[in-house]
């Protein structure tokens, strides 16, 4: 986690660094152009401000980016519903899922990911259930199962 941290740090920092040249380089433009000059401190302050300003578009981009997101899956959901009814389905297959998410790479590889997941966990449930059910029913194979039905059938009838 520590190393995450760092290297977010350093991120900011070269985003910083970055803001800061480039305003400098447009205090000169203005500077040139307006025949003024601009102190370091007033671009450091300049840059600051600028630095704080996108952080702040940031996040509300991003807010309204997971707004929209919840929106849309509501909408996708919606037409989902429609294409299984022309299906004749009732049913969504995690295939009908990757097929809305398609347009988003992230998206579509994070459900990848997920369905992979669960198949292989389910996998492993079924094989847990089956052993179980071998266990209880004393380790018979299928023959000697089948004899032990017909046998305890032919006892009833009696």
């Amino acid at each position: 986690m520590a190393a995450e941290d760092e290297e977010r740090l350093l991120l900011a920092q070269r985003l910083k660094a970055a803001v800061h040249y480039t305003v400098g380089c447009l205090c000169e433009e203005v500077a040139e152009d307006k025949d003024v000059q601009f102190s370091k401190q007033t671009i450091a302050a300049i840059s600051e401000i600028t630095f704080r300003q996108c952080e702040n578009f940031a996040k509300d981009l991003e807010m309204f980016a997971r707004w929209v997101l919840e929106h849309l899956t509501v909408t996708k959901a919606s037409f989902a519903c429609v294409q299984l009814q022309h299906a004749k389905r009732s049913t969504v297959t995690t295939e009908d899922v990757k097929l809305l998410a398609r347009r988003s790479n992230s998206l579509l590889k994070y459900i990848t990911q997920k369905s992979e997941e669960l198949a292989s966990s389910n996998k492993e449930q079924k094989e847990k259930k089956k052993k179980k059910s071998r266990a209880a029913k004393g380790g018979r194979t299928s023959g000697e199962q089948e004899t032990a039905v017909t046998e305890s059938e032919d006892s009833n009838m009696a």
